[in-house]
């Protein structure tokens, strides 16, 4: 099984944490504007909790895989964030970036 992870620069980091294995990023772009990092990852424990980190307050919150979207394959979660992304006739992208 495959999630996707999303971090917003400024706002909130999600982190890697054991039983997560990245395989892709990619940086969502809006009108020019960096606006997210998205990392694919298998998820290689299903019981895992994904750490999530507010970047001005510091609080950190660890939620269950299992409020997480799956998705069976690599390939699918890329075309589902693909569409999350898409807004008509907006200048939108995403940008393979180095995976963590």
């Amino acid at each position: 099984m495959y999630v996707i992870l999303t971090s917003k620069p400024g706002r909130f980091r999600t982190e890697l944490v054991p039983g997560l294995r990245p395989l892709e990023a990619y940086d969502y772009m809006f009108y020019g504007r960096h606006e997210a990092r998205f990392v694919i990852a298998e998820l290689v424990d299903t019981a895992v909790r994904i750490r999530v980190v507010e970047e001005e307050s510091g609080i950190v919150n660890e939620v269950p895989s299992k409020f997480l979207e799956k998705f069976e394959t690599a390939e699918g979660a890329l075309d589902g964030l693909r569409q999350l992304v898409t807004f008509g006739r907006m200048e939108t992208s995403l940008r393979k970036a180095a995976a963590p």
